[in-house]
């Protein structure tokens, strides 16, 4: 696997990404093509299914994304969305991502899928993006830049590669106004960071790049819903999978129920950010 220069931070967030037992609960356990927070409607729906609404209702907010527009997916995963995106639409697809692991998996799904001609997979991060000003018409992202210490700089350089006009959407697990310490602390701990981002932060940083908000949707009670649901599937898939180590299943549950405590006493928040470049 080829070693970029990425801040410590972000290399942490690689090595995890990589290694074996991250990347087969996250295809197993977490949702396949999509591992982010889903939207639950009811307390049977599926992970996979909640984790696609999510993308759906993002795609919904966008104003204007065709065939000729060109995306930039920032932290895309296996590449869920960027497939859900260049099938739907026809579009060009550039799905950035720091796992080289994670993108194996994601070229090996956009050729049994025939998108493969449409997504170019990336391995990089977006602290320090390597193409031109205004370069996308989209940015899209879900639940990455909490993995990046410098957050005022990955919202310059998303603002940077976008065309005027242009649109940034995405979601984030962030801490509310009102987080008490000891009930953040814990998840800060599992991320490896002394804070995370928020509503206001995020705004604050459009506003000052000269950025409209087209809106945020407070989402922030599906955060615990979705963490408990992981936990749930892990539990009850451990006893059939025998290729994750029990170390890393125990330190997960654990390392999930920080995040569904903090979100139940309201030190986190969780939502779909739109901004568009003036």
């Amino acid at each position: 696997m080829s070693k970029k220069n990425y801040s410590g931070v972000v290399e942490k967030a690689r090595e995890y990404y990589n290694s074996d037992d991250a990347d087969k609960f996250y295809y197993d356990v977490w949702g396949g093509e999509d591992i982010h927070i889903g939207l639950y409607e009811g307390p049977d729906h599926p992970i996979r299914d909640a984790s696609q609404k999510t993308v759906e209702k993002m795609d919904s907010c966008i104003q204007n994304i065709g065939k000729d527009s060109k995306v930039l997916d920032a932290g895309a995963g296996f590449g869920g969305a960027a497939r859900y995106l260049a099938k739907k639409y026809g579009c060009q697809v550039v799905a950035l991502n720091l796992s080289e692991k994670q993108n194996e998996r994601d070229r090996q799904m956009n050729k049994e899928q025939g998108l493969d001609h449409l997504i170019d997979v990336v391995d990089g991060d977006f602290e320090n993006l390597s193409y031109d000003d205004e370069t996308f018409d989209v940015v899209w992202s879900e639940d990455s830049f909490l993995h990046s210490g410098n957050r005022e700089k990955v919202m310059q350089e998303l603002h940077r590669v976008l065309k005027k006009g242009g649109e940034l959407i995405f979601t984030d697990p962030m801490q509310s106004p009102d987080a008490k310490q000891e009930d953040l602390q814990p998840v800060l701990d599992r991320i490896h960071l002394e804070t995370m981002g928020s509503f206001k932060f995020y705004e604050e940083q459009a506003k000052k790049l000269g950025m409209e908000t087209v809106q945020i949707i407070d989402l922030s009670h599906q955060l615990p819903e979705h963490y408990s649901r992981v936990a749930a599937e892990l539990k009850e898939k451990t006893a059939k999978m025998n290729h994750i180590s029990q170390e890393y299943v125990d330190r997960m549950l654990k390392g999930l129920s920080h995040w569904v405590e903090a979100g139940r006493k309201g030190a986190l928040n969780w939502g779909i950010l739109h901004f568009k470049k003036k």
